[in-house]
């Protein structure tokens, strides 16, 4: 059975100005697989994901979401039609519980305009969602805990089970293993490979050992452009890109 393709961009394009930011990128996500992008800082990572995540517009190209064009969709469109993403930075609220934090995640997904003279914080379809996907993020034994008081890697953790509180299909995660000890790196590399199944994940990131560890296909990015794209061993290989990175990944 050929694999299914969640989100599919065609051609993409990004100027600033007189700079291609992205230049001409075509790359597919499909169910059950962790797309890798990778690339020196300045290669159009950042820029590719703010792109497909419809929080800037490309200036040409296509982006499809589920077999529908997306391209002129805004973000909060594409999120509530199955797309999340997360953050280089953390973008959790401190002060509030890590089960508030979820929960705020999972109410904004799902709107209910007749629910103006409820209660949000008693929603129980938000809170079953948050739940859960704090459950699947390894995160069901710190409820209560305020957001701030996790170490870093419970911190990118909680952005993650925020991101599956919209219940998405689609993942796009910027650089989530950023800053991580060893230990704290093997539990998000446990949760990635457990989120594989039902999502389609792009991975932005420069662990390269982390990378070539859980990645199922890698886009090499250089200036813009891709400079290779394949299989990990197919990508390790390439002569292109031992150049471009010095035998970095070699």
């Amino acid at each position: 059975m050929p694999a299914e393709t969640l989100l599919r961009a065609h051609r993409i394009v990004r100027r600033f100005g007189g700079l291609a930011a992205v230049n001409d990128v075509s790359l597919a996500l499909e169910r059950g697989a962790i797309h890798a992008v990778i690339g020196t800082n300045g290669a159009g990572k950042s820029t590719l994901v703010n792109v497909l995540a419809g929080e800037i517009a490309a200036t040409s190209g296509r982006v499809e979401l589920l077999g529908v064009d997306v391209t002129r969709w805004p973000q909060p469109r594409r999120a509530r039609a199955g797309l999340g993403r997360t953050y280089q930075r953390t973008t959790i609220f401190p002060r509030f519980s890590v089960l508030e934090n979820c929960r705020l995640a999972a109410q904004a997904a799902q709107q209910r305009p007749l629910a103006l003279w409820s209660a949000a914080a008693r929603c129980a379809a938000s809170l079953a969602r948050a739940h859960d996907a704090l459950e699947r993020a390894g995160l069901r034994a710190h409820l209560d805990r305020p957001a701030g008081s996790l170490a870093h890697g419970q911190k990118r953790q909680l952005e993650i089970a925020m991101c599956l509180a919209t219940s998405p299909q689609v993942l796009l995660l910027d650089e989530p293993l950023a800053g991580m000890g060893p230990e704290e790196t093997e539990r998000m590399l446990e949760l990635l490979h457990a989120l594989k199944p039902g999502h389609a994940i792009l991975l932005v990131e420069h662990d390269m050992d982390a990378v070539f560890r859980v990645a199922d296909r890698i886009t090499v990015m250089l200036d813009g452009t891709v400079l290779a794209s394949g299989l990990p061993a197919q990508v390790r290989a390439n002569a292109d890109v031992q150049a471009a990175y010095l035998g970095a990944i070699a």
